[in-house]
């Protein structure tokens, strides 16, 4: 058998699994990299309860964008009816209408980053830092660093707020 038979397997195992690994990779509602940093377990009821022991930590909620309103010349706040997360990260309308969880909160946006197509998108996953700051009815504020759209059509965007002086990073131990 020549080195060529034992190299056209190789080859077709090794873009297989690669494919897979990319289809997998791309499948996910957000970065790793966030999932790393934000505290996965904080849920809005607990924002809406005791928002100065959540304030500069990153969070993780879902949601459907309900109105915008102007805050200053640099930013916009969007108004988000919660949607939990299910265990992929994907917003899901929650068991119970009437639960604290099926409230609202608010997310900063800078005006620059806007994407053209966000008002299309029928439900987000949203990565954001809690800013301490409260809207009308005890609604927390948080600051968008990722959001990922999902359009009623099935297609989706993401929205991506870098901030020079924030950098997310992997923590050591992770490596």
């Amino acid at each position: 058998m020549t080195a060529g038979n034992y190299l056209h397997p190789w080859i077709v195992s090794l873009v297989l699994t690669a494919s897979v690994s990319v289809a997998i990779g791309g499948c996910a509602a957000i970065p790793r990299r966030y999932i790393w940093i934000a505290d996965t377990n904080i849920t809005l009821t607990a924002l809406s309860s005791d928002l100065q022991s959540y304030v500069g930590k990153v969070v993780l909620l879902g949601g459907a964008i309900t109105e915008e309103a102007e805050e200053s010349e640099q930013y916009l706040l969007l108004h988000l009816k919660n949607r939990p997360l299910d265990q992929d990260y994907r917003p899901h309308r929650p068991a119970d209408s009437g639960s604290p969880e099926a409230g609202f909160y608010w997310v900063m946006v800078p005006k620059q980053q806007l994407p053209s197509h966000y008002r299309n998108w029928g439900r987000v996953t949203l990565v954001g830092r809690v800013t301490g700051e409260q809207r009308l009815h005890k609604e927390p504020v948080l600051l968008l660093l990722y959001m990922r759209g999902w359009e009623t059509s099935g297609n989706h965007g993401v929205w991506e707020n870098i901030d020079p002086n924030y950098v997310p990073s992997v923590p050591i131990a992770v490596h």
